[in-house]
């Protein structure tokens, strides 16, 4: 089956930022954060112990047939926009890199309209999450400030995608109804929230809700990292297909779109797992797999 990752990240150099500080590798895979917590954030046996070079992500990608990937900003790899914009340039069909910018930057406007209009990134995502984004360096925000508006604004002129990881429903960074309020104010703009807005157990209602409030025609949902965000489910993931099945009930399967999350993600399972596991349910209609895994990333991103 034909696949396009919808949510991969790549390092050229391991600088992270968010609330603990800078975040720098330490070797086997490991990284460690200004207040001195060590994890291992690439797995040790993707041989480069610093940085996630795009080489070894299509070594990745070929071995699982995925076709495709969607380059994401994440706050625990860095910024990682020139590496982005090489990549774009020396592949344009295989990659489409995201840029960002922390919206508090004093030349933020100018430096998102050199990426877009100069550099010709068509995707911007912005990692908000208060646990490993921008609501961690800063004091939590409105997503629908005059700040943020002239952003959404400058990426719908330019026929942008805008991507964002609000993290989970106990974050200040969670905000549902002001997605709602930007998808309807920017309607030509396509709005990509990350990690199907992290469903919680015991929360199950209000993760219900915000879907069915967010089902509007420029709003699709990737479901990277939902393995590793669910914690106690094996592969091949059944809990979790479970709730993409009912995520897809909600909004339409033409609504979501498959990613790994790697290579933090497959820090827990392999990315050939990653890969595969909704090939191996039958709660998933074989159309319904064809949208998730292809169709709605490459109408999004690539079209």
């Amino acid at each position: 089956m034909k696949k396009i990752d919808a949510h991969l990240h790549v390092a050229d150099i391991i600088a992270g930022y968010c609330r603990r500080g800078e975040l720098r590798a330490t070797g086997g895979g490991k990284a460690m954060w200004g207040n001195g917590e060590e994890f291992q954030l690439i797995p040790a046996e993707y041989g480069d112990s610093w940085r996630f070079p795009v080489e070894k992500a299509l070594e990745l990608m070929d071995e699982n047939e995925v076709e495709r990937a969607v380059l994401m900003h994440g706050s625990m790899y860095g910024f990682q926009n020139q590496y982005h914009s090489r990549i774009l340039q020396k592949y344009p069909d295989r990659f489409c890199p995201s840029c960002t910018a922390d919206p508090y930057m004093t030349d933020h406007m100018e430096t998102l309209r050199y990426y877009m209009e100069e550099l010709k990134f068509h995707l911007v995502k912005f990692e908000i999450s208060s646990g490993g984004g921008l609501m961690g360096c800063h004091d939590p925000f409105s997503l629908t400030d005059g700040r943020m508006m002239e952003i959404y604004e400058l990426i719908e002129k330019n026929g942008g995608v805008l991507a964002m990881d609000v993290g989970d429903i106990t974050m200040p960074s969670h905000q549902p109804d002001a997605l709602a309020e930007i998808a309807e104010a920017f309607p030509k703009m396509k709005l990509v929230i990350c990690h199907l807005l992290a469903p919680m157990k015991g929360r199950e209602q209000e993760w219900r809700q915000s879907l069915s409030l967010l089902k509007r025609e420029n709003v699709w949902f990737d479901i990277a990292a939902l393995p590793k965000i669910q914690g106690t489910d094996a592969y091949p993931y059944p809990n979790v297909c479970r709730i993409i099945k009912e995520a897809a009930e909600i909004l339409g399967a033409d609504r979501l779109m498959w990613g790994t999350d790697a290579p933090y993600a497959a820090v827990q399972d392999t990315y050939e797992h990653l890969s595969d596991y909704l090939e191996k349910t039958d709660i998933l209609s074989a159309r319904e797999l064809e949208d998730i895994y292809y169709n709605n990333a490459y109408k999004v991103y690539f079209s």
